[in-house]
Parts: structure tokens; C-alpha cells; sequence
């Protein structure tokens, strides 16, 4: 099966609640590859890449977040997988 990207927006409280170390997890977890980041506007960024199957699986856990999080809206870009990436990390 190749691998799709899903980049995605979340919107909440997301930032202070480490929820970009929780996604780290989740998603090495789930074995996929991509990153994630905080944004100046308060939201947080993720770009996953993997099968299709474990990126719905991965964005139905960010609706959750950790337990201190409080998501409201995610928004999802659906994109063709490139293989660029060797893990899943945090970018600054």
C-alpha cells in the first residue's frame, strides 16, 4: 500500500499541554513518519505520512490530544506520500 501525507491544522488549547511530545508518541507508535510543530497563531501543525488507514487512526487521536487538551477543529490536507521523511519528530 503507499503511503499518503495528511498535513493537518489543530485548533484548541494545544500549546502548553505538551501536546507535540503526546503526537511524537502516538505516531512513532503508529509508525509513522512526519513532523509536528506549534504555530504563532496558537494552533499546532502536523504533517504524518503512512497508510491511509493509520493516518485516520493518528488524526482520531489528535481529536482526543492529551489529557489537558482541549481540541475544537482539525483540518485535514489530504496530499500524496513522498518518503521523504526517516521518522516522526518535532521541528521548531
Amino acid at each position: 500500500m503507499d503511503a499518503v501525507r495528511a498535513h493537518v491544522y489543530i485548533e484548541g488549547r494545544v500549546q502548553g499541554v505538551f501536546f507535540r511530545d503526546w503526537t511524537v508518541r502516538a505516531a512513532q507508535g503508529l509508525r509513522l513518519t512526519g513532523w509536528v510543530r506549534n504555530l504563532a497563531d496558537g494552533r499546532v501543525e502536523a504533517v504524518f505520512e503512512g497508510p491511509k488507514k493509520l493516518l485516520e487512526k493518528m488524526i482520531g487521536k489528535c481529536q482526543e490530544g492529551p489529557p489537558v487538551a482541549n481540541v475544537f477543529h482539525i483540518d485535514v490536507i489530504w496530499e500524496k506520500g513522498t518518503g521523504e521523511f526517516s521518522e516522526f519528530e518535532v521541528v521548531r
